[in-house]
């Protein structure tokens, strides 16, 4: 029997997932709450007026539907202007990755077609260092933190602040096909150039609304961010529209706090002065954080954090707790814009002492509404959640780009057999939750016996004396590979000797078997981060090989 499909009248709306849907909220919070960044403190009715001056701005740079603007800037209330108006255009908004090689990032300027670019001043020795190779940028728009300073040479259209004064506060935003391409960034991949994911309108909507729902419903105690609630992103803007959650703390009205350039102390400082009660970030920034000297004269109880990019260690998550901070560990990737699931904590878990709430804390856990997650060994073939079974995890969501940028040879292989293929191997256990085991390219295979890097950094982070860790695989003539672990010792009584003794009381009680035990340990100052301040286990290989 077939469906049944009744035709709507000629005359009804037919509402279109667009962006600037997002604002129609901001008219119940004009006047409750506020956007801070550096010196600038306004209201949403300002933002909303900002937005559309903005808008007015482009038009006038000759930005119309179909072009591409580039943004280069910190964390900043120009960034959250740009993820609107830049799309409620029709335009497409190029979220550049800053801390790229000059190289790579001229790679992905051209490879956008960008046509405008919004720089700040930080950056500009990088425009002056490729502007001759741009193929197709027509012209810059200077940011700047130091509005009293004319004291530069670069070539622009004007200053941001200086061309926002003079533009209109109304811009007719026009309606369009909600498909159209709202942004664009590059994830950088382990070989070869960056590749480009995008996200349509529909994707972005659908997108925020998922957000608003999980960030309201994996606390049984209150919401991750409620209304009330005051935001501070610690993930570059840049890096998968900080991870979607400007878009909804701007739908939900609340008080939002934009750092600029990330500085540990200044981040512990505004979490102080400014009241912040959510952020998110990757571990190796929370790590920044609560080891600042700001730290010391800061109270942490009752931030929420989430933390994502990479795993968040036991080790690190009850440091966090003995400092009143509430952590949350969330999974998702640049492709997949990035909500997946996210840690629940619900009122039996609250129950337990810290300690029996970090296995909690410290997993991937439950899928976001509308994620459809399974697992998939190397035959595609489905296997059981049953926290047993291990396989790559992949996905299918209303939100996932749909291929790469200009590359859709590459988008084939991401969408093998229908399903998005996340390059991470996983169980699920039988309640749903997700436990994340390792990146397919990071497990080590030692005499025939799989090994999670991810687990053994899990097990060393646990020493007392352990700040950060990475584990990699190192190529074995007898063994095929063993692991190498890199560490970054909180105190001078650490000793290479003592992480070997820690790891044996957890093949003694069978959890990992003695190949486990890393055959070198390396104390160091740092360990390399990529750009988006995960751990570089690429890197790490290539420089121990």
């Amino acid at each position: 029997m077939a469906t049944k499909i009744l035709k709507s009248s000629d005359s009804a709306y037919h509402y279109p997932l667009l962006i600037k849907q997002l604002l129609t909220s901001v008219q119940r919070f004009e006047n409750e709450n506020v956007i801070v960044s550096g010196e600038y403190r306004f209201s949403y009715a300002e933002l909303n007026q900002r937005i559309h001056r903005l808008a007015n701005t482009l038009k006038a740079a000759g930005i119309g539907p179909g072009d591409t603007v580039a943004v280069m800037d910190w964390d900043s209330h120009r960034y959250l202007e740009c993820f609107f108006a830049v799309p409620m255009i029709g335009a497409v908004l190029h979220t550049v990755n800053i801390r790229l090689s000059p190289g790579q990032i001229l790679y992905t300027m051209n490879h956008a077609e960008d046509d405008l670019v919004l720089v700040h001043d930080d950056f500009v020795p990088i425009i002056d260092g490729i502007r001759d190779e741009l193929k197709t940028v027509k012209g810059y728009i200077r940011l700047t933190d130091d509005t009293d300073s004319n004291d530069t040479d670069f070539d622009s259209l004007g200053e941001y602040e200086s061309l926002l004064a003079k533009a209109d506060t109304h811009y007719d935003f026009p309606e369009f096909d909600e498909n159209s391409v709202a942004t664009a960034f590059y994830t950088t991949g382990t070989t070869g150039n960056p590749k480009g994911v995008y996200f349509s309108h529909r994707q972005l909507v659908l997108h925020t609304l998922n957000m608003v729902n999980t960030l309201s419903t994996r606390d049984s105690n209150a919401p991750l961010l409620p209304h009330e609630g005051v935001y501070m992103p610690i993930t570059p803007m840049f890096h998968v529209h900080a991870w979607g959650i400007p878009y909804a703390a701007t739908m939900m009205g609340v008080k939002q706090v934009y750092p600029g350039r990330y500085e540990p102390n200044t981040l512990a400082r505004l979490i102080r002065e400014e009241g912040v009660t959510f952020s998110h970030c990757v571990p190796t920034i929370l790590q920044m954080v609560i080891q600042s000297e700001e730290a010391a004269n800061t109270d942490f109880t009752g931030w929420k954090i989430i933390i994502g990019g990479s795993a968040l260690t036991p080790g690190l998550a009850s440091h966090a707790m003995e400092m009143g901070i509430e952590p949350f560990s969330a999974y998702g990737m640049s492709e997949t814009c990035p909500l997946l699931a996210m840690s629940r904590i619900d009122r039996t878990h609250r129950d337990l002492s810290k300690d029996g709430q970090v296995g909690w804390r410290t997993r991937a856990g439950l899928p976001s509404d509308l994620v459809d997650i399974a697992l998939w060994d190397a035959d595609g073939k489905v296997l059981p959640h049953d926290g047993k079974s291990t396989g790559e995890v992949v996905v299918r969501a209303p939100w996932l780009t749909e291929s790469y940028l200009h590359e859709p040879e590459k988008g084939d292989e991401l969408w093998q057999g229908g399903w998005l293929h996340t390059g991470d191997i996983a169980c699920i256990h039988p309640n749903g939750v997700i436990e994340i085991r390792d990146r397919i390219k990071d497990v080590i295979k030692t005499g025939g016996e799989w090994i999670s890097s991810l687990d053994l950094e899990r097990l060393i982070s646990q020493h007392p004396q352990v700040g950060a860790v990475a584990v990699v695989g190192v190529p074995d003539e007898r063994w095929g590979e063993r692991p190498f672990a890199l560490v970054v010792a909180k105190s001078e009584a650490l000793s290479v000797e003592s992480v070997a003794e820690h790891l044996q009381q957890f093949v003694d009680a069978g959890v990992i078997n003695k190949w486990a035990i890393p055959r070198d340990v390396k104390l160091v100052a740092d360990i390399p981060k990529t750009s988006v301040g995960k751990i570089d286990k690429k890197l790490i290989r290539a420089q121990i090989g």
